[in-house]
C-alpha cells in the first residue's frame, strides 16, 4: 500500500544562479510525483548565454561587420558561429 506524499510547490526563481543554487540543497522527489511521468518537449530550448566583453582590433571587427552584412545576419551572431566552428576545430585536432 502506498501512502500519499504530499507534492511541495516549486518556488519561483529569479535566475538561473537562485535555482540552480536550490536544487542543489533540495530534493527533487518531493516536488515531483515520480508515479506520474510527463513528457516535456525540450526541443527549443536554447543554452544559456553569458555576455563578455572583448577587445578586438577595429579592423577586425569592421571586417566582421562586412561579412555579416553580406550574409544579412547579426556580426554578433556571426562572431558566435566564427568561434565555435574555432573551438570545434582545435578540439578535433587535440584529439588526435
Amino acid at each position: 500500500m502506498k501512502r500519499d506524499k504530499k507534492i511541495l510547490p516549486i518556488p519561483k526563481f529569479r535566475n538561473e544562479d537562485e535555482e540552480r543554487d536550490f536544487w542543489a540543497d533540495h530534493d527533487v522527489t518531493d516536488y515531483f510525483d515520480m508515479d506520474h511521468q510527463i513528457k516535456l518537449d525540450l526541443s527549443e530550448l536554447k543554452p544559456s548565454t553569458k555576455p563578455v566583453t572583448v577587445r578586438l582590433p577595429e579592423s577586425l571587427l569592421s571586417d566582421l561587420k562586412i561579412l555579416a552584412h553580406k550574409k544579412d545576419v547579426p556580426y554578433q551572431s556571426l562572431m558566435k558561429v566564427y568561434l565555435a566552428e574555432k573551438v570545434n576545430e582545435e578540439f578535433k585536432t587535440l584529439s588526435k
